[in-house]
């Protein structure tokens, strides 16, 4: 690995320049509110976290209570504001979030169901039905997304069958983007971006699917009106107007995909700079103009705006297999890296699944699980993290594999994502996996800084995002020993695959 020169990614509040941007940031597993300068700095002191938990069943259910996300984002505002006392004043608001959720909710705008998460398996039956009845790949091509439990059609479909007295008495569907919005503002709306991870856009027209609601007997109305994110609300509800006085009149933009802002924020802000990142999941994309929205085989197509599209692929277990590994193995302690450093590639003899959380790209298979073979009496707990790291890479090289296939001979590839970041040594492995030089984002929030670059450009405070460049760590290089090594326990991966997990009916396109 190499040292890069990193500039500076924070400014005392005295060195900001304006205007400042508040930037929420809600994901799948903790929520935080940060400030950035003009330049795309965040603030230092002008920051919150705050961490929560799914829930899940043993049935494959990964939901999250509403009111219990609201309370978590309103005591992140809460706690901002108070920060922010004194300090730059605040001229917009911008927000991320998690893609692909799916909350119902009655005449009265009161939730008749928790928020499902893309996590929630539940609906792998349902994928079956869909496909059954629709043309698979011209949804694929018209959506950017494949048929399967982590989008909408699946679980609408899955909840008409199974909780009929429940979806009966639903009168909107939306996201949890959505439903802050409506809490605080007493209005709908939701962006192309929130939307495009939904499966029920298309992403041609930037409309709703007919078909696909036809299909699934959901009526327009339903749904939330889009529009793009620059379509700002201001003035929320008296209560929350007296609660953050400093956010009453300022514009909040409306929230984009969480997926789409972290390419943003590392640096991916063009087709040949390709992000992996690994945070609970994981994934790797680019960002380029939505001049051809046609999605390879295994990949997706989401939306930034109108005018720029995301590509890449997901896999459902990151970071959360290392957390599941350290947990259950019992082994956080602060010598783990050292030992995982010292241990040559593939040298403990193992093979391993890591579909602890089902399985995205590429193949978006309904049935598979993790699998561990070749443990003996002397396998160590080390031997079983460092073989799952090995083997979620093994994941993105395939993804990878199918990604260079439509894009331009990559120019850089940065690592982001706290997962990753984390970790010398799963840095080192993803990079002789896949055979390319990776520049370590020196970003800490790139979704929030991303937003927050997206909404100065709204603004007309910058050009656009790649005016300025995200700052970058070290570079990794591959080994070729190394990569040679990995390059046969890939294969054996794909024998073990082809073994245990059975082929669904249809393969996706």
């Amino acid at each position: 690995m190499s040292a890069e020169t990193v500039e500076p990614t924070s400014v005392q509040p005295q060195e900001a320049k304006g205007p400042a941007v508040l930037a929420l940031d809600v994901g799948t597993s903790s929520a935080r509110a940060l400030v950035y300068d003009a330049a795309g700095r965040s603030i230092r002191g002008l920051e919150v976290h705050r961490v929560y938990a799914v829930q899940t069943t043993a049935d494959g259910g990964v939901v999250i209570e509403p009111e219990m996300l609201l309370g978590v984002v309103q005591s992140v505002l809460d706690e901002i504001c108070g920060l922010c006392d004194g300090g730059p004043p605040i001229a917009a608001v911008a927000c991320d979030t998690f893609w692909h959720s799916l909350i119902g909710l009655d005449t009265s705008g009161e939730p008749l169901t928790p928020i499902f998460t893309w996590a929630d398996t539940r609906s792998s039956g349902a994928v079956q039905r869909l496909r059954e009845r629709l043309d698979a790949e011209s949804v694929h091509q018209r959506t950017g997304c494949v048929l399967h439990s982590s989008y909408w059609p699946a679980k609408l479909l899955w909840l008409k069958e199974t909780r009929p007295e429940i979806t009966s008495k639903v009168v909107h569907w939306l996201s949890f983007a959505e439903y802050l919005y409506l809490r605080l503002f007493g209005r709908l709306a939701v962006s192309i971006s929130m939307a495009s991870g939904t499966g029920i856009l298309d992403q041609r027209t930037c409309e709703w699917d007919r078909e696909l609601l036809t299909a699934l007997s959901v009526r327009e109305e339903q749904l939330s009106p889009l529009t793009e994110y620059t379509a700002v609300m201001q003035n929320p509800i008296p209560e929350y107007a007296r609660r953050w006085p400093s956010l009453a009149s300022v514009p909040w933009y409306i929230a984009l995909g969480d997926g789409a802002c972290n390419n943003i924020g590392s640096g991916g802000t063009d087709p040949r700079t390709v992000v992996i990142m690994i945070g609970t999941s994981g994934a790797i994309r680019i960002v380029r103009a939505a001049d051809d929205t046609a999605t390879a085989r295994g990949l997706w197509t989401y939306r930034l705006d109108r005018a720029r599209i995301v590509q890449g692929g997901a896999l459902s277990d990151g970071g959360n297999v290392f957390a599941w590994l350290t947990q259950t193995l019992r082994t956080q302690d602060g010598d783990l890296e050292t030992r995982l450093a010292s241990m040559e590639p593939d040298a403990h003899g193992l093979t391993v699944l890591p579909f602890l959380a089902g399985e995205r790209s590429p193949d978006w298979n309904p049935n598979a699980q993790s699998a561990f073979v070749g443990m003996t009496l002397n396998t160590r707990p080390a031997d079983l993290i460092r073989a799952s790291l090995e083997a979620v890479a093994y994941r993105f090289a395939d993804v990878y594999t199918e990604l260079k296939k439509v894009i331009a001979p990559p120019r850089a590839m940065i690592g982001s994502g706290a997962g990753l970041l984390h970790s010398p040594v799963w840095l080192q492995i993803m990079t002789d996996v896949l055979g390319e030089p990776m520049a370590v984002s020196a970003v800490p929030e790139a979704s929030s800084r991303g937003v927050a670059l997206m909404v100065l450009e709204a603004m007309g405070v910058i050009a656009g995002p790649g005016a300025l460049p995200a700052p970058l760590g070290q570079t990794y290089t591959p080994d070729p020993a190394h990569s040679r090594v990995y390059a046969g326990a890939m294969e054996r991966q794909q024998r073990l695959y082809a073994a245990l997990i059975p082929a669904p009916a249809e393969r996706v396109s």
